[in-house]
């Protein structure tokens, strides 16, 4: 909770380092993008990043992150942390078996960048002075960009992205010097109130904002529609992959489980992961579950439990109350949308 509110009131500094990371480049390393994840790179501008889903050929998620394009020819792509190993194998595999015509080479970074992010309100303030040979103001370097720089007179790669939903920066540095720039971010941080958060505080900050985590808010059977993502698909895109398997008629039918929000009547109740939900809490056993719970935590900075699950035709069930069975009692819930924290993302932009 302190750490929560820490970084909403003034900044918190992260090691992300464990995120995963895959250099992609070549002549056709766009069009390579543009094969693998479902949106659009080609028109990406140097400088810029984007949030990219990347499916299975069976059109459910596999993995997300954000992807900065350094040069036309050159990505820095981002994995969830778990997933590194087999989003590299997914790229390799496509590459050498269904497009080997491609001129794109790919490399594991993960372990040659330390990562430091570094969140909240006061979060330009603390790497201002640190940061040379760019200009990071608001106008010159909005939210989603990247740019290559020294930082503590370290070759940088530093994103203005945020998985906090604060204003944010995420400074990637050579791994060797991680720790001596983490000191020199956290000299500047904790006079100004800053607080180094962990894990757990990003987990709650991501659900407030209702970003999702691959593999705890999906399953293997959740596409971007089911998810709320359909606008981070392509629309124009003659092909991709996990395209025509997005087209199959069980991914397109009515009633399918998708990620809803949900407040429970007691506010003061925290839900636990993986709890079954129902329609109906008097129906004989063996009740019919309708969905579960993905995500739920105690919210410190909004002072009340917030949750997400995936509900059997969650997105036509908002402002409806669903029952949360366990064993000492039942739980009320009402379904709401995924975002529970500035919902219009000022934060984000300031």
């Amino acid at each position: 909770d302190r750490e929560c509110q820490t970084v909403r009131k003034v900044a918190g500094v992260f090691d992300a380092s464990t995120l995963g990371k895959i250099e992609v480049c070549g002549p056709d390393a766009a069009a390579f993008m543009d094969i693998i994840y479902t949106n659009g790179w080609s028109k990406l501008k140097a400088g810029r990043a984007k949030y990219g889903i990347m499916l299975r050929e069976d059109g459910f998620i596999y993995d997300d992150g954000v992807v900065g394009k350094l040069a036309d020819d050159r990505f820095h792509v981002t994995t969830t942390t778990g997933g590194a190993p087999r989003v590299m194998n997914h790229m390799e595999d496509f590459l050498q078996t269904e497009f080997p015509e491609m001129k794109v080479w790919l490399t594991s970074t993960t372990e040659q960048y330390a990562t430091i992010a570094v969140q909240g309100p006061k979060a330009r303030e603390i790497i201002e002075p640190l940061v040379e040979g760019a200009d990071i103001s608001n106008e010159a370097f909005p939210h989603m960009s990247v740019v290559e720089c020294n930082v503590c007179g370290v070759p940088a790669r530093l994103f203005r992205i945020s998985f906090t939903g604060e204003l944010g920066f995420e400074i990637n540095v050579p791994a060797d010097y991680g720790r001596a720039v983490w000191e020199a971010v956290w000299e500047r941080a904790e006079p100004m109130g800053a607080c180094a958060y962990g894990t757990e505080a990003m987990h709650v900050m991501r659900a407030e904002k209702g970003y999702i985590i691959v593999g705890q808010d999906t399953d293997g059977t959740v596409t971007p529609y089911d998810a709320g993502l359909s606008w981070a698909i392509a629309k124009s895109k003659p092909d991709f992959v996990g395209k025509r398997g997005l087209q199959r008629s069980d991914l397109v039918s009515d009633g399918r489980r998708q990620l809803v929000g949900l407040k429970t009547k007691d506010p003061s109740k925290v839900l636990e992961e993986g709890a079954q939900i129902v329609a109906d809490p008097d129906q004989p056993i063996p009740m019919k579950m309708i969905g579960w719970v993905t995500s739920s935590y105690w919210s410190g900075t909004l002072d009340k439990s917030i949750a997400m699950a995936l509900v059997e035709d969650g997105s036509n069930m908002m402002g409806k109350t669903l029952y949360v069975p366990m064993p000492d009692e039942v739980i009320e819930v009402e379904v709401c949308g995924t975002v529970f924290y500035d919902e219009k993302g000022k934060r984000l932009h300031a």
